[in-house]
């Protein structure tokens, strides 16, 4: 085994020219049963990838350096001068958390020696989800017990083929479960997942596929009015056009028979109008089917390590992701300390944007000062003040992401011989220098 600490994999194992057993850092699902090859063109996913895994393993990183307004500079002068703009900053902010347990940790010994305000660049999906348990609290599966125990999986509004591609494969209709009782064939019901989900439900252990199309914006009210027939009651309103009140029937029924039914949504995938109000109806449907027969949600939200950043805020801090310490304590308002809302409004003085995973995921444009912590090649809609490229962890270095359910974390291995430092390093140095 590799000499780890803190979840961190030693370099050596970067040595090696095939990787198995390879956890994948690039959706929710963190995947740990990737082969990677190392050729002299890079790497590449022999086996158990999906367009995601490829395409973050694949990808040709080019080389970068630090850079103070554009201009290249040794590591340890763009590190003393995002630490002199945090310390002359009244009110930075903290955001993208593109990163693992590790990186998060270091993140938030900065923010709060800098007093700043961290939160994450898909916090406004997770707060679909953080309002409910908040309030009413809920009943929730895992992606274990859902793989080894469901016998119906109703997805709302989130085409998971995108979302999450491997999890018909892995969740779904896996090649072994633990129960006899779940061996046959699985129903699966689609509500509102959007043209050609349906064709991308597949495997062995998938019987009935019901696709209830629907307009995103429809899905509270056709949740409220199968919440309605389930429990027995009137309503008032409708079904949505397209939507027959004898498929809502069938729906209540397979609910009724169900064994183990799992409602499933992927948080960043609802971003109509009264999504909260659907992961609620949801929650309110699944307490409800509890009193005949087992019922559970399970939300998918995690990508871009925001179930890791979540986790360690709320160890670290006691409060979720939206989190001040510019009083010199924690302090929690999500909204107040919604970064997205802030950079709007014109508050703050100081953009630090966090992004290691993928190219994708820069940040908004602002006219604050920006100082950039990233993987090369990250997409910048202008210069930033100060830009330091860091590793990707699972690939340039080990360490640790918190799966989409939060129940475990899992061990990330290096699989290159990264150029670039790692994020831990970097925070800890600007921490430092603060």
């Amino acid at each position: 085994m590799p000499n780890q600490q803190h979840g961190i994999v030693a370099h050596a194992e970067t040595e090696k020219l095939n990787h198995e057993c390879v956890a994948c850092p690039f959706c929710g699902l963190h995947c740990d049963d990737l082969t990677i090859a190392t050729t002299g063109a890079g790497l590449i996913v022999t086996a158990n990838g999906c367009d995601r895994a490829k395409a973050g393993f694949e990808r040709n990183v080019p080389c970068a350096s630090p850079q103070i307004g554009g201009q290249d500079a040794p590591l340890e002068t763009a590190i003393g001068e995002a630490a002199r703009r945090l310390k002359a900053s009244r009110l930075p902010l903290i955001g993208g958390l593109g990163t693992d347990v590790e990186g998060m940790r270091a993140l938030l010994a900065m923010a709060d020696k800098a007093g700043a305000v961290v939160d994450h660049v898909l916090s406004t999906a997770l707060y679909r989800n953080t309002g409910v348990l908040q309030t009413k609290g809920w009943f929730m599966s895992t992606l274990t017990e859902t793989r080894n125990r469901a016998d119906l999986l109703i997805v709302v509004g989130s085409d998971l083929s995108k979302e999450h591609p491997r999890f018909y494969e892995r969740i779904a209709s896996p090649a072994d479960v633990m129960f006899e009782s779940t061996s046959g064939q699985r129903t699966v019901v689609l509500i509102g997942c959007g043209a050609g989900a349906a064709t991308k439900v597949t495997g062995e252990r998938i019987g009935k596929v019901l696709d209830v199309a629907c307009e995103p914006a429809d899905i509270p009210v056709l949740l409220g009015a199968l919440r309605a027939l389930l429990k027995g009651v009137p309503h008032a309103a409708p079904p949505p056009a397209g939507v027959s009140e004898a498929m809502l029937a069938e729906i209540a029924e397979l609910c009724r028979k169900a064994s183990y039914g799992v409602v499933v949504w992927a948080p960043q995938a609802l971003s109509f109008p009264g999504a909260d109000l659907a992961v609620q109806i949801i929650s309110d449907i699944v307490r409800d089917m509890n009193k005949t027969t087992r019922f559970a949600g399970l939300s998918l939200g995690g990508n871009d390590g925001v179930a890791s950043a979540a986790s360690v805020c709320s160890w670290q801090s006691g409060y979720p992701l939206r989190v001040s310490f510019a009083s010199g304590a924690p302090e929690y308002d999500p909204y107040r300390f919604d970064i997205a809302r802030m950079l709007a409004e014109g508050e703050g003085d100081l953009l630090v944007w966090v992004s290691t995973f993928t190219p994708d995921a820069g940040p908004p444009a602002t006219d604050l000062p920006t100082i950039v912590i990233g993987t090369p090649g990250l997409a910048l809609s202008r210069t930033p003040d100060v830009f330091i490229p860091v590793g990707t962890p699972g690939l340039d270095h080990g360490g640790r992401l918190v799966r989409c359910d939060g129940v475990v974390s899992l061990p990330l291995r290096g699989v290159r011989a990264g150029q670039h430092p790692r994020l831990i390093d970097v925070a800890a140095g600007i921490e430092a220098a603060l």
